[in-house]
């Protein structure tokens, strides 16, 4: 089943802080499960989720460097924490910290899957990056994935060498 990409609202749907959005999906990014809370706040059905791609929920807003790195960094088999800005299937959008797990085949070790667990982000924690995804955002419009990779990097260089994007959402994180 394909998916038309709702309009953008700018109004965001406010999440509770005692659930967790939760879903699995393949090595490719296909939802191939998700938990109730997920099709509720996304508005759309269990049904309607399965079998698509995770994007299904990419609001035009993030950056696809962010997207770039999350992928590098899980295939690689590293669990990673991100904050990510979400569309739902009414254009409203919501902003989740995001912990990824790796599935592995029990035998070979393999990567099979990926879960996903989010909770809300706080006011704060939205002030500090959007400003920062929007640049990104812009960058890409203008010079592709590449220039906006080097806009990420000059970002984290200006806080010290040893400041990557996984050690900046570790950061973020640690200050929830």
């Amino acid at each position: 089943m394909a998916f038309t990409r709702p309009e953008p609202i700018d109004e965001e749907i406010a999440l509770d802080n005692t659930k967790y959005i939760e879903s699995e999906t393949d090595t490719k990014g296909i939802i191939t499960g998700c938990n109730d809370y997920f099709a509720e706040i996304s508005r759309y059905t269990k049904e309607e989720l399965i079998g698509q791609p995770h994007s299904i929920v990419r609001h035009p807003d993030m950056p696809k460097i962010a997207f770039k790195l999350l992928w590098d960094r899980i295939q690689q088999g590293k669990n990673l924490t991100a904050v990510i800005k979400n569309l739902a299937k009414d254009g409203r959008y919501y902003w989740v910290f995001t912990h990824f797990e790796i599935e592995r085949d029990i035998n070979t070790k393999a990567i099979i899957g990926y879960k996903a667990y989010r909770k809300a982000v706080s006011k704060h924690i939205k002030e500090l990056l959007e400003p920062l995804y929007k640049n990104l955002t812009e960058v890409e419009k203008i010079g592709g994935m590449e220039a906006s990779e080097r806009a990420l990097n000059d970002f984290l260089k200006s806080g010290g060498d040893d400041v990557t994007f996984d050690n900046l959402m570790e950061e973020i994180h640690r200050f929830y």
